[in-house]
């Protein structure tokens, strides 16, 4: 007899590893990345425990000036790799596997010394960031492949590139972030190049054996936004530069439109996800309101998806993987939306807990 959830409990060879289902604990800063890294071990490492499949870190910048805010995390130094090899060898002991993200913030960062691609304010955040000069950008670069070398050597077992949101990345492809005309902006095939080199240069400096995940906003929804079609280009550039799975990325910090709250219907971007999945051979993960074995495993099995990434869910109950395969779904303490101790706590910087757990 099949087991109801099959689809999101198989294995998923990525050639030179096997992941052992189909479910990723995505990104989401809890505020313990800036407590000594004991904490986070225990964190993740009881979510490895829980059966999750693969781990992705809260956004760890790649330099100072890629912060969130003030006195937030980064990876520029030995230093740095040595205290994150306590977060990997737990989860390692547990029996996971675990990706740290890196997230430059570009505009949109709480330190009042920020950058962006030309220059443009955000309007919800308080610091008028700088334009990047040519020497920026390339310093930045090599601080994001400086970054990946070092979370590789701290024994993560890849990166996540974070490129939604509205982030950096972000930013640089769209021209309500990249108002430049050289060449980092103008046409999309020059507004993608400073993602596409970032990618192109990490995989060249971690080898082949590395997973690279890439956060790819497929809905910017916001005005001056990438268009699908850009969207889709970018997704198979990436393909080709290296990257091993695509994670979805909805919408950015400054868009007004719900992604996550309780009022979003679940798995209510899942369509847009297939559209990605349907133009590249790697594999994709569904993301955004996916909060019970139910809904996962009919994304899988309709074809939507390679994966689902969940992150409140995590946090919610660590044992989510593991009631699912035990056929439990009814005991899995499920993440409501709400947003009020975790989301809501992150951006008033504090530590995230949840209402349900």
């Amino acid at each position: 007899m099949s087991h109801p959830f099959e689809h999101i409990l198989q294995p998923l060879d990525l050639g030179f590893v096997t992941l052992p289902n189909r479910v990723i604990m995505g990104s989401m800063h809890t505020g313990l990345e800036e407590f000594p890294p004991q904490r986070q071990a225990a964190f993740f490492a009881r979510r490895a425990a829980g059966g999750v499949g693969l781990i992705i870190t809260g956004g760890i910048s790649p330099s100072e000036l890629g912060v969130l805010g003030p006195g937030m995390c980064t990876m520029t130094t030995e230093a740095d790799a040595q205290k994150h090899k306590v977060i990997t060898d737990a989860v390692h002991a547990a029996g996971g596997r675990i990706c740290m993200q890196i997230l430059h913030a570009g505009r949109q960062s709480y330190h009042p010394v920020n950058v962006s691609p030309s220059g443009k304010r955000s309007p919800i955040y308080p610091f008028p960031p700088q334009a990047m000069t040519e020497e920026v950008i390339e310093q930045e670069l090599n601080n994001w492949v400086n970054a990946a070398a070092l979370a590789q050597q701290a024994g993560y077992d890849g990166i996540e590139i974070m490129g939604s949101e509205g982030y950096l990345l972000n930013q640089f492809l769209t021209t309500r972030g990249n108002e430049r005309d050289d060449a980092w902006g103008g046409d999309f095939e020059r507004r993608m190049r400073f993602p596409l080199e970032v990618v192109r240069r990490t995989r060249e400096r971690v080898g082949k054996n590395f997973i690279i995940v890439y956060r790819l906003s497929m809905l910017d929804l916001v005005p001056d936004g990438q268009t699908f079609d850009e969207v889709i280009t970018l997704a198979k550039e990436l393909e080709k530069a290296g990257v091993n799975i695509i994670n979805t990325g909805i919408g950015w910090h400054e868009a007004k439109i719900p992604t996550i709250a309780t009022m979003v219907p679940r798995a209510a971007f899942a369509w847009v996800t297939r559209k990605v999945k349907e133009a590249v051979s790697i594999p994709v993960s569904a993301s955004n309101r996916i909060n019970m074995p139910t809904h996962a495993n009919d994304i899988i099995a309709r074809g939507d998806a390679d994966m689902v990434s969940m992150a409140r869910p995590m946090l919610a109950d660590p044992d989510w993987v593991n009631k699912t395969a035990a056929n439990k779904e009814a005991e899995i303490n499920t993440c409501i939306g709400c947003n009020q101790a975790c989301l809501d706590h992150t951006f008033a910087l504090r530590q995230a807990s949840c209402l349900v757990n």
